[in-house]
């Protein structure tokens, strides 16, 4: 099958869906090519080693990819955001409507909706159906993050979705909630397909538990936080939380990763004066693996909006994957995907008196428990949110449009 990956984000940028998933479709016997900007997340800067022009053709493992310009972009300036979003679909809808090759089916990978514009250019005028992957829902989620909030743009980038959701051939979603989302939407339920998210490939490090405890200064029971740390992620809230449980000697929350939050968290650290939290730079994606494996505990957390119930978190995948118990801090799909695992314990997120109490619980409940809820996440993920799983689920998809 000869199959079209368009996504504005691929390697060297980080990435779920282009060039992996375009590996993977091809050690399955399938011709794969990608169209893609040129990198620049999430910097918004240039990639070394590229430089912008009218287009570009290269292969990387095998993969074909087109690369067509773009406004390079990711700060905090809505409109430079919007300028880098539309410069994409422009370029992907001219250039890349006469320069991609034939295709049986193509995967549209969203965000951002503007995706939809060349999906759509592509599908009518070369006559590639889409099949789009949901990962937001706009313009909830440009609402919630606050990157657009007057009520009439809102609207309109409302008006804006139902219509590309109207012509798009199939839709790939990552949660049921999703899927219920878009049906209220307008969307015909035989059109969308549940195709879980899966995780980043982690090096499974062969060293043991205590190795890395030891090596990065695990002593006490750790609840580790590790990934973005933004405003979506209100870990202002679990700081507090942090502070009712400062006077217990044995429980430690470490946070890693970086993200516009990292600064205003270190000053509530010491403002709250929390000797019982930890804030680590980020880490080579080599030794992610072991910084999981060293943790008791993993958290999620997200603010409390009707938006997040519908989503799984992506680091959701990677924790069950590392085998640890999962406190998770979001509701709806998230936790009900934790519950049905019995792969850890939900709270309240935005609740410090809740994520408190839970942490405790998972403190107080035996060794042996934490490994068995450890497991069943591992058993979880490989049963039915692996990658090979995932793809499997796609490929059948793309054979249905296909042959429509």
């Amino acid at each position: 099958m000869r199959i079209l990956l368009l996504t504005q984000f691929c390697y060297p940028e980080p990435e779920m869906r282009g060039l992996t998933l375009a590996k993977a479709l091809k050690e399955k016997g399938n011709d794969v090519q990608i169209l893609t900007g040129f990198p620049n997340y999430p910097g918004g800067k240039v990639y070394d080693g590229y430089k912008i022009k009218l287009f570009q053709r290269e292969v990387i493992d095998g993969i074909e990819i087109l690369r067509v310009p773009l406004y390079p972009d990711h700060g905090q300036s809505s409109i430079k955001r919007i300028l880098n979003y539309i410069s994409f679909a422009i370029s992907a809808s001219i250039i890349g409507l006469f320069k991609v090759k034939k295709a049986d089916v193509m995967y549209v990978w969203h965000p951002p909706a503007t995706i939809a514009i060349p999906a759509l250019m592509i599908q009518w005028f070369r006559r590639i159906p889409a099949v789009y992957d949901v990962q937001d829902i706009w313009p909830d989620t440009l609402e919630v993050v606050g990157m657009l909030r007057n009520k009439f743009l809102l609207k309109l980038v409302s008006i804006y979705s139902w219509f590309t959701y109207k012509w798009i051939r199939a839709f790939v979603v990552q949660s049921p909630c999703y899927k219920s989302e878009l049906i209220k939407r307008g969307v015909r339920e035989d059109k969308i397909d549940l195709v879980h998210n899966w995780s980043h490939e982690i090096d499974e490090p062969e060293e043991s538990v205590e190795h890395f405890k030891e090596k990065f200064g695990f002593e006490k029971f750790t609840v580790l936080f590790a990934g973005n740390m933004g405003k979506a992620q209100a870990l202002d809230k679990v700081f507090m939380a942090a502070q009712l449980l400062k006077d217990e000697p044995n429980v430690e929350f470490v946070f890693i990763g970086g993200g516009v939050e990292v600064t205003h968290l270190k000053e509530l650290k010491t403002e709250l004066k929390l000797s019982n939290v930890r804030i680590m730079d980020p880490v080579p994606s080599q030794q992610v693996g072991g910084i999981l494996k060293g943790a008791d505990a993993l958290m999620v957390h997200l603010i409390k909006k009707p938006l997040f119930k519908l989503v799984i978190p992506s680091k959701t995948q990677a924790y069950m994957r590392t085998g640890k118990p999962i406190l998770m801090g979001v509701e709806g799909c998230a936790a009900e995907i934790v519950e049905e695992a019995k792969a850890g314990v939900t709270c309240e997120p935005e609740n410090p008196q809740d994520i408190a109490d839970n942490v405790m619980k998972l403190y107080h409940t035996s060794e042996a428990e934490r490994a068995q809820m450890g497991e069943n996440g591992k058993q979880f993920y490989k049963k039915n949110l692996a990658m090979d799983v995932g793809v499997e689920k796609m490929l059948t998809v793309f054979k249905r449009v296909a042959k429509q």
